[in-house]
């Protein structure tokens, strides 16, 4: 055996990772699937305020006097 491969696995008994190696992979999923759930569920928030789209035009209130 290399050098490289001894070391690597001396480096294995002695620096034991905390939970197996597929939990990893389970764990970055549950991440990314609370963000996208997340992500998901704002969808469509600007409508249900329909008082904004109310006013026409791009829903700016013209009683500024801004003359657009």
């Amino acid at each position: 055996m290399t050098l490289l491969a001894i070391t690597l696995a001396e480096a294995e008994k002695h620096y034991p990772t905390i939970l197996p190696v597929f939990v990893f992979p389970l764990l970055a999923f549950a991440f990314f699937l609370v963000l996208g759930v997340t992500a998901w569920s704002y969808r469509n928030v600007a409508y249900r305020h329909s008082e904004k789209f109310t006013t026409g035009g791009h829903g700016h209130d013209d009683s500024h006097g801004a003359g657009h």
